[in-house]
């Protein structure tokens, strides 16, 4: 699908799936999900669908105000709901708040089987990779390696514009450069070779075939571009592979032993994995193709099944979305990186402050920083938030630092018959238990 690079910013990131932009608003005047048609069957993707749903709860400490407390049995009942009605073979809901951590899950990680998910299940994170890119980058001008205003032209040559794009603009997507996930050419050459190995070098061959859609730093686009440079720069300024640089600076200080950047040839998942699955070829994930009509109905009647994507290589995605972790993993890490746990105090400072208005016309709106989104949603509630989305899988991570709140939700279906990317579908559902005063409409709902 093509885009009109003079669309604003916010309307730009609300249409595209990429790799995930970090989800659309959290919360916005006129919530809507796209209308569909129920099955009253429920059967999923697979056929009949597992039952087998889990969730616990550790107590903890009083429940602050803008938080309700969490009825296990009801969040579990919620979020059965919900993923019935999207067909997902399998999701988890993960949340800890002051009053302890609680696990739902939901189907099963392999379509004909019932083998539960849980939250150490590994999937494909995709964008929320983003937020470790961005990460790393600042440590690395913490240590005095780079400097963020830098030019990317001082660390990799041939960027279009490279000597007046700085490590900031590519951090907050203000680049202006073209997307490569966006390229048909990429989506066809993924289905027709889905094992191949794909170098960051190649992805930005792609994009620089395209003209900038704006001088730098006059707008914002998001673009997959940004991070497969940055991950370049982190090589070139760490002087280590992108891969090695992220366990022994993030992982390993954090104890995220479930997580991990694949080799560029590796297409496996580690153990315990699910499986990843998504109706039709990869442009349905990556360049914001719509499913025709037909299609749709074909797959809400099950005559249509998804294809099973957990194997396909996700090199082409490395910095800008090739991470592997868990749900666990997950919630730790975006926990960490808000609360000031992988930064020295200075530069989460600037972290804290990166985010800025994704559309100058609602200053209120979604604001994007460095690799990471925040949206204020209500007098007592702030969001630091990402979302993954790529062949197979779909996932979002956020910490609300005004009351403790960590959610990490997970799904192994890209979108739902009608479109819907999956786990941003039940972003409602899961704020609607946390949060006290929210009446958000859910897919089930409607």
């Amino acid at each position: 699908m093509s885009h009109s690079r003079a669309a604003s910013g916010a309307q730009r990131t609300a249409r595209r799936a990429l790799l995930l932009v970090p989800c659309a608003a959290l919360l916005v005047a006129g919530w809507a999900l796209p209308p569909h048609t129920g099955d009253p069957s429920g059967a999923g993707p697979g056929g009949a669908r597992t039952a087998t749903t889990t969730a616990t709860a550790t107590t903890s400490r009083p429940t602050p105000a803008a938080l309700r407390p969490i009825d296990p049995d009801a969040l579990r009942s919620a979020v059965e709901r919900v993923v019935k009605e999207l067909m997902v073979p399998g999701a988890v809901v993960l949340i800890r708040t002051p009053q302890g951590t609680f696990r739902t899950a939901v189907g099963t990680t392999e379509s004909g089987t019932n083998t539960t998910p849980t939250t150490g299940d590994h999937i494909r994170i995709a964008s929320n990779t983003k937020t470790m890119t961005a990460a790393l980058i600042a440590l690395l001008a913490q240590d005095g390696r780079l400097r963020l205003d830098d030019p990317v032209s001082d660390y990799v040559a041939g960027v279009p514009n490279g000597d007046r794009i700085t490590l900031t603009q590519l951090l907050t997507m203000r680049s202006g450069l073209y997307n490569y996930t966006d390229s048909p050419e990429l989506a066809a050459s993924m289905d027709a070779e889905p094992a191949k190995a794909r170098t960051p070098r190649e992805m930005l061959d792609i994009a620089f075939r395209h003209p900038p859609g704006f001088a730098p730093g006059t707008s914002y686009e998001y673009s997959n571009t940004n991070f497969a440079l940055l991950g370049l720069v982190a090589e070139k300024a760490g002087g280590r592979p992108l891969a090695r640089q992220l366990h022994d600076r993030l992982y390993a200080p954090l104890g995220l032993k479930g997580t991990s950047l694949p080799a560029a040839d590796d297409v496996s998942l580690p153990s315990p994995y699910a499986h990843g699955y998504m109706y039709g070829g990869s442009a349905y994930a990556l360049v914001d193709q719509p499913y025709p009509a037909d299609m749709r109905a074909a797959a809400r009647s099950g005559q249509l099944k998804p294809l099973d994507y957990t194997h396909q290589n996700s090199s082409y995605a490395t910095a800008a979305g090739g991470v592997v972790s868990t749900a666990d993993d997950m919630a730790a890490w975006i926990r960490s990186l808000v609360r000031g746990e992988v930064l020295d105090p200075a530069a989460q400072r600037q972290w804290l402050r990166s985010p800025r208005a994704e559309d100058p016309a609602a200053p209120d709106g979604q604001k994007y920083g460095y690799g990471i989104a925040y949206q204020r949603f209500g007098p007592n509630a702030s969001m630091y938030y990402h979302g993954g989305e790529l062949p197979g899988f779909n996932s979002f991570i956020g910490h609300d630092p005004d009351n403790d709140v960590t959610l990490v939700i997970w799904t192994n279906l890209t979108r739902s018959p009608d479109g819907r990317t999956t786990a941003q579908a039940l972003l409602p559902t899961a704020l609607n238990q946390i949060y006290a005063g929210l009446s958000l409409p859910t897919a089930a709902a409607r």
